[in-house]
């Protein structure tokens, strides 16, 4: 069996009166990330990692942000779309270990909800998929409330 990992990192800023959707799903919240897309930073890192372990470059690569069909698009297309070119290349996921890194709202309370979408998208278990939150104790753009981010890693399997 040959298995490789690979890193992925997002990062958005946050402005008032937009959705906040994270990992799948949209959070209460008052502000939200800004993007070509919906802006969901978790899947974008987790899409990242993917096409990193695969050596299939990058999300923007892929779905470029100067391209209008991906303008608005919900980013789980994405993560379903990026697990397809890896099963095309006999490659599957193994899991993927997540942080998102973000002062509020609070992401604990919805890491569950956020499993139960990602883990079938990428046709793996609820318990392969790990998401870890975190704040930045004030500092940086993330502790002003301006952005979030996230890390992922991936382990990806071929017999």
């Amino acid at each position: 069996m040959k298995i490789r990992v690979g890193m992925g990192f997002d990062v958005h800023e946050l402005e008032e009166g937009r959705d906040f959707w994270l990992g799948g799903i949209k959070l209460p919240a008052t502000k939200g990330a800004v993007g070509h897309s919906d802006a969901d930073v978790l899947i974008h890192a987790i899409c990242d990692a993917l096409l990193g372990a695969a050596n299939l470059r990058d999300i923007g690569y892929h779905f470029a942000n100067t391209d209008n069909r991906w303008k608005g698009m919900d980013s789980k297309f994405f993560l379903k779309e990026v697990t397809a070119m890896l099963h095309e290349r006999g490659w599957r996921v193994g899991n993927v270990d997540c942080t998102v890194c973000l002062e509020k709202p609070k992401v604990n309370p919805h890491i569950d909800a956020m499993k139960k979408v990602l883990a079938p998208l990428m046709n793996i278990t609820e318990e392969d998929v790990s998401i870890k939150a975190t704040t930045n104790e004030k500092l940086g753009y993330v502790g002003r409330e301006e952005g979030v981010n996230a890390s992922a890693v991936a382990l990806i399997m071929k017999d």
